[in-house]
């Protein structure tokens, strides 16, 4: 019989089952995994479960029950939802929200489900002292990611709260990672230290030229509709941190670690070296014909999920029109596109996008790889945060084993 405590309802065994829809001896079993907490009775009759947990395991194992079959990938988000020619944040056309709100705006919204006007974050005093040390200790010729990497770690180990996991902690350590981030990356231009905001503190990281309104508007844009998109490779590799129960500064590393791979975050910087060619050769013609004849595919070109051109990359070149210094670039994105059209019609990408705003505003071949990591961190701990309230560990797939038949002999 169940029965109320300080510590809330409480429901006997066969409660449990009944609520569970399995048998008393299955309750027992999620014990043992870890996926409910028993208590005995004060008599020591039997054990007693707390209504609450048990309520929360019945909804997750109905939402898995109701997954697609075993060996296809999928994974029940309220996120971001992509379909053939735009995307949604929270059901919120997410070009629509990115082109009105800033970059920390629309991470919230993400979050939160809420919206925050002028939302700010910032990098406490010892996160970003250790994210800095730890950076500058690394060679002169470590790449974006490697010092995004190291400072997430240096973070980590300098936030004793970083094993809470409670969704306010969570968002806690989001909003102090991101700037930190940041601030930790070396300054090749003139810092902006009385302006929190990220866009700002990223632009002086990026380029030595000084910013004017209409350029830091795109780079707020690219940073604003780069947050999510669904389950990239780096956010899976996020979500199966984070049902390990590994902390946000932890899940965000696997994020990380999941980018550097050159099918992934490398795009960008292809994109950005095919431009400056275009650009010195005066046409796309030889440079789109020399990625064909080495048999590589053209950089900026393409996406899976959308049939057309990528809502991300429509959105920024409308507003790249807009920025003068933009132009030579963006004529040359534009060349790209039509050469290659005759080659099976495909479209720009974000990468192409981002490659414009990094050539044309005087920044690296890696601009693109930073911003996109800096844009996505965001994304990741949403990730994680709904990973954290689902069955730990759940994640799991079964190997399919192709190798001698057992018994071998020794070696």
């Amino acid at each position: 019989m169940s029965d109320q405590t300080d510590g809330g309802r409480r429901l006997s065994t066969q409660e449990a089952a009944r609520v569970l829809g399995v048998k008393p001896a299955t309750v027992y079993a999620y014990v043992s995994r870890g996926q409910l907490t028993s208590r005995r009775d004060a008599a020591g009759r039997g054990s007693s479960f707390d209504a609450a947990e048990v309520e929360a395991l019945a909804r997750r194992s109905r939402r898995e029950a109701a997954a697609p079959p075993a060996g296809e990938l999928s994974v029940r988000t309220a996120l971001t939802l992509i379909e053939p020619d735009r995307f949604y944040f929270r059901g919120v056309d997410a070009v629509a929200l990115a082109s009105r709100y800033r970059y920390e705006e629309v991470a919230e919204w993400l979050w939160t489900g809420t919206l925050t006007p002028g939302a700010r974050f910032t990098a406490p005093a010892e996160l970003l002292e250790a994210a800095r040390r730890a950076v500058d200790a690394l060679p002169a010729h470590s790449g974006p990611v490697d010092r995004l990497r190291v400072a997430v770690a240096a973070a980590a180990v300098a936030d004793p709260l970083r094993f809470d996991l409670s969704e306010e902690a969570v968002l806690g350590s989001a909003r102090c990672l991101i700037p930190t981030l940041v601030g930790a990356l070396p300054a090749v231009g003139s810092g902006w230290a009385g302006d929190g905001r990220i866009a700002r503190q990223l632009w002086s990281r990026l380029t030595p030229r000084e910013p004017d309104p209409d350029a830091l508007a795109v780079l707020d844009l690219a940073l604003a509709l780069l947050v999510d998109h669904d389950l990239a490779a780096s956010t899976l590799a996020v979500r199966v941190a984070a049902s390990a129960r590994a902390h946000p500064y932890a899940a965000v590393s696997a994020g990380l670690g999941a980018l550097e791979g050159p099918l992934h975050g490398a795009a960008g910087r292809l994109a950005h070296r095919m431009l400056v060619e275009v650009l010195e050769q005066g046409g796309a013609a030889p440079v789109v014909a020399e990625h064909l004849r080495a048999g590589r595919r053209v950089p900026g070109l393409g996406h899976r999920l959308y049939r057309g051109e990528d809502p991300r990359a429509g959105a920024l070149f409308a507003r790249l029109e807009g920025l003068e210094q933009a132009a030579p670039a963006l004529a040359a994105a534009r060349e790209v596109v039509a050469v290659t059209a005759r080659q099976g019609g495909l479209h720009a990408n974000v990468d192409l996008a981002l490659a414009v705003l990094s050539v044309s505003c005087g920044m690296a071949a890696e601009a693109g790889e930073t911003v996109f990591a800096v844009a996505r961190t965001a994304g990741w701990i949403a990730h994680a945060l709904e990973e954290y309230q689902e069955r730990p560990l759940r994640m799991r797939p079964s190997g399919q084993y192709h190798g001698p038949r057992p018994p071998q002999p020794m070696p």
